[in-house]
C-alpha cells in the first residue's frame, strides 16, 4: 500500500482503465443547478407533474399488498417476462416487430450502454459516434479505453457521406471499429433527428462495414408532430442493438431501460448483466408493468408531449427575443437546444459567469470526446416552467452580452474559438 502525504494511499493499485473515468459535466452541475434562485437550463431532467401519480400510487400499493413476496424477491438476470412482452408493445410504435426472448431488462438504459459496450469493446477499440454526442455514453466509453471516434451531424442528422468516408479511413489504417452509436431521434444534445431518407444509408454503410449499430433510443416517442419515424431496428434485425428507457416516458427513479440484440449478442449482455447486479430491480420492473397494463401509457405519453412543446416554444421564442447574436437547432421533439455563440465566445469560461447570473447550462466541451465544442452549450427545456426558461434566457442572453463587451474591449483569451471548424466541431446545423 502507498503511504505518505497523499490523499488517496491507493492511488498506485487502481486498475488502469479508472484513469478514463471522469465526472460528469451535468452531474458536476447539480449542487449549483439545484438551488432555488438559480434557472437551471442544464440537467435533463423530465418534467413529472403531468404523471397520474394517484394511479401510480394505486399501482404501487396493489402490487405490494397481491404480489409483494414476489416483487420483493430476486429475479430473473434477464428481467421479467411479463414486462419484457409489454416492452415489445411499446417498441411496435416505433415499427418494431420482436420477440420477449430477445430483450433484456437494464438498470436504465444507462446500463444497457455498460453492459453492450463491456461485452464488445477491448482497449484500443473504436466506437464511431456523433459528433457531438450523449455525454453518458462518452463516459461508458472511456471508461473501457475505447477510442471515440466523431463523425459529422447536420440539420438532418448523423451525415452518411461523412461515416462512409470515416470508416474507410478508419479501414485503411488498420484500426478496429466495433460499433457506431447514435441517438437519431431527437438527438441529446444536438435536437435533431435523423432523416428518414437518411436512415437506410446509414444502415447499409454500417453493414458494409461490419460495424454494428448502437441506437439509443430514450426520446423517441417524445416527437411533437406526426408519427414516430421508424426505428433503425425495425428494418435490421441483426445489425443493431437497441437501446430503450421508461425513464423519460414514465419515472426515471424506478431505473427501468432494456436492451433488444440478437439472439448471440443477447445471451452475453445476460451474462454480463448477471456478474454486474445479479438481476434487475423485480419490484420496479413489476411497477413499470403494472403501469403499462393499467393505465392509458399511449395517452400519458401525448400528455407528456404536449408539456414538452409548451417549453420548447418558450425557450425558441426567449431565444429569439434575448439572443439574436446567437444561432440554434430547432427540435421536433425531445428535451435540448443546441445553441452555437456569438463568434470568439467560449462556454466553460462563460459558465462561471452564468451561475453567479443564477442560470445554468451544459458547456459544449462535454459531448466531445477530444475537448472540442466549446463555441456551443446545450439548452434543457424539459424541466422549467415557460417562465422559468424565458427568465432564464433572459439572463443567459446578459451573460453573453457582458462576456461579448469584453471581448470587444480587451480580444478573445488565449484558446478562445468562434464557431466554425477551424480549432471547434460546430455540430449540427443552427438556424
Amino acid at each position: 500500500m502507498a503511504t505518505g502525504n497523499r490523499l488517496d494511499p491507493w492511488v498506485d493499485t487502481y486498475a488502469t482503465r479508472t484513469r478514463g473515468m471522469t465526472a460528469s459535466a451535468i452531474r458536476a452541475l447539480f449542487a449549483v443547478a439545484n438551488r432555488p434562485e438559480v434557472v437551471s437550463l442544464a440537467g435533463g431532467m423530465p418534467n413529472l407533474a403531468a404523471l397520474p401519480m394517484d394511479a401510480v400510487a394505486d399501482v404501487v400499493d396493489d402490487l405490494v399488498r397481491t404480489s409483494g413476496a414476489t416483487a420483493l424477491q430476486y429475479g430473473s438476470g434477464q428481467g421479467d417476462p411479463v414486462l419484457r412482452e409489454l416492452i415489445t408493445e411499446v417498441m411496435a410504435e416505433e415499427g418494431i416487430v420482436a420477440s420477449a426472448e430477445d430483450v433484456v431488462v437494464t438498470t436504465g438504459s444507462q446500463q444497457a450502454l455498460d453492459l453492450v459496450t463491456r461485452v464488445f469493446v477491448d482497449p484500443g477499440d473504436v466506437v464511431v459516434a456523433e459528433a457531438p454526442s450523449y455525454v453518458g455514453a462518452l463516459g461508458v466509453f472511456s471508461a473501457y479505453q475505447a477510442d471515440v471516434v466523431h463523425v459529422p451531424m447536420d440539420a438532418d442528422g448523423l451525415d452518411p457521406v461523412a461515416l462512409e468516408e470515416t470508416l474507410t479511413r478508419l479501414q485503411a489504417e488498420g484500426r478496429r471499429v466495433k460499433l457506431l452509436y447514435t441517438v437519431p431521434n431527437h438527438h441529446n444534445p444536438g435536437g435533431v433527428t435523423l432523416a428518414a431518407g437518411r436512415r437506410a444509408a446509414v444502415l447499409e454503410t454500417a453493414r458494409r462495414h461490419g460495424v454494428l449499430v448502437l441506437e439509443d433510443n430514450p426520446y423517441g416517442l417524445l416527437g411533437f408532430s406526426g408519427d414516430p419515424l421508424p426505428a433503425l431496428r425495425a428494418t435490421d434485425a441483426e445489425g443493431v442493438v437497441y437501446l430503450g428507457t421508461f425513464s423519460k416516458t414514465f419515472a426515471p427513479g424506478l431505473r427501468v431501460g432494456w436492451a433488444l440484440a440478437p439472439p448471440g449478442v443477447r445471451d452475453r449482455l445476460v451474462l454480463a448483466s448477471e456478474a454486474a447486479i445479479l438481476c434487475p430491480s423485480a419490484f420496479a420492473q413489476a411497477a413499470v408493468a403494472g403501469y403499462l397494463s393499467r393505465h392509458d401509457w399511449r395517452g400519458q405519453i401525448k400528455a407528456f408531449r404536449e408539456q414538452y412543446l409548451e417549453r420548447r416554444d418558450a425557450m425558441l421564442a426567449a431565444l429569439e427575443d434575448h439572443l439574436p447574436t446567437a444561432s440554434w437547432t430547432v427540435p421536433g421533439g425531445g428535451f435540448y437546444v443546441w445553441l452555437g455563440l456569438p463568434a470568439g465566445l467560449d462556454a466553460a469560461a462563460m459558465l462561471p459567469r452564468a451561475v453567479t447570473e443564477r442560470v445554468a447550462y451544459v458547456p459544449g466541451t462535454a459531448f466531445y470526446a477530444d475537448g472540442s465544442g466549446g463555441s456551443h452549450l446545450r439548452l434543457s427545456y424539459c424541466y422549467p416552467s415557460p417562465d422559468r426558461i424565458t427568465e432564464g434566457v433572459r439572463r443567459l442572453a446578459e451573460v453573453v452580452r457582458a462576456e461579448t463587451e469584453l471581448i470587444d474591449t480587451f480580444g478573445a483569451a488565449p484558446g478562445a474559438t468562434g464557431r466554425g471548424p477551424a480549432g471547434d466541431a460546430p455540430g449540427p446545423d443552427v438556424t
